[in-house]
């Protein structure tokens, strides 16, 4: 009886080790911590669907938003280390969040392991046709001789801290005026409500093109190819500048090496293909999908440099 279970059990074996080198062998949940629409959300979709297709099987976006991307992230860092949870982190998941916030129910280093960092976006700076700058360089003589009001999608978004950043830079003070999002900023940007924001570069370049606004510069360290006629602000008037909003995937803390590399190198492939490649760049991205290592290096710089940028302003969130 004893060699017939052992014999068994040699005839299953190998199957057991070759089930568990299948990943992935079920459903994989891709966890956007943005509402449906954004940037984030597109990004995650897109790579979602194309994931699915190499693999065979589902990748569901799964969007838990709330407290600007801390919702999702913490139920990401939580998840089982098993590859079947991902994370498509941004700058404020990573980088803003950890400290402008006095408390986090994760650690944006520690909790995670970094597969790759997508691609970044610049954003651009738009003022209403109104104001008398022309310029970078004419903006910041105009804000020291009075206040200027720049708007935000709310407090700790992309635009409030590219506006902070171009303050801290520039030596400038400027009114921040938050909004509940991106397109009612806009509106009263548009309506000379507001004198300047720095807006997502898709939708701000044509009202940029059609006259509505002025385009004085992209936040990026290279000019876009979206809006290739606009200066960068670094190279415009104001040296140093450099800001970006950047998406990256990640995975619980403990996930296998195997599954890393593996993740690492499907994601890379499926991002540099031709067709994913043009469609991030039509986007107005710079696609990056660096090594692992590379992206922790990234994380780790990206919060240092929001630290500097978020203390010199004072603001902080509860």
């Amino acid at each position: 009886m004893l060699r017939t279970l052992f014999a068994g059990l040699l005839l299953t074996l190998p199957a057991i080790a070759a089930g568990a080198d299948v990943y992935p062998a079920r459903p994989v949940r891709l966890i956007a911590p943005f509402s449906p629409g954004g940037g984030v959300d597109i990004v995650a979709r897109s790579l979602a669907q194309k994931l699915a297709e190499k693999w065979g099987q589902q990748v569901v976006v799964d969007n838990r938003t709330g407290a600007t991307g801390i919702i999702g992230t913490d139920i990401a860092a939580h998840a089982p280390p098993d590859g079947y949870t991902l994370l498509l982190g941004n700058a404020a998941t990573h980088a803003v969040n950890v400290s402008l916030f006095k408390k986090l129910p994760y650690d944006a280093v520690k909790d995670f392991a970094p597969i790759t960092l997508i691609g970044r976006v610049p954003e651009m700076l738009v003022v209403h046709p109104a104001l008398s700058a022309t310029t970078v360089k004419e903006l910041i003589g105009l804000a020291r001789t009075k206040p200027l009001t720049f708007g935000s999608a709310g407090a700790g978004s992309p635009p409030h801290l590219a506006g902070e950043l171009f303050q801290y830079l520039a030596k400038v003070k400027l009114v921040h005026i938050p909004y509940k999002g991106s397109a009612p900023a806009l509106t009263d940007l548009l309506g000379g409500q507001i004198n300047m924001y720095f807006g997502n570069i898709l939708s701000a370049a044509p009202l940029a093109k059609s006259g509505r606004l002025r385009g004085l510069g992209v936040t990026g360290l290279k000019r876009s190819a979206v809006a290739p006629e606009i200066p960068t602000i670094a190279e415009a008037g104001l040296p140093g500048y450099e800001d970006y909003n950047w998406y990256g995937v990640l995975a619980p803390k403990g996930t296998p090496k195997s599954i890393v590399a593996k993740l690492h190198a499907d994601i890379v492939e499926i991002v540099k293909s031709p067709e994913l490649t043009e469609r991030l760049t039509r986007d107005g991205a710079e696609v990056i999908a660096n090594t692992p290592d590379e992206f922790a290096r990234f994380i780790r710089e990206e919060i240092e440099r929001y630290a500097l940028v978020i203390k010199a302003s004072g603001l902080r969130a509860e």
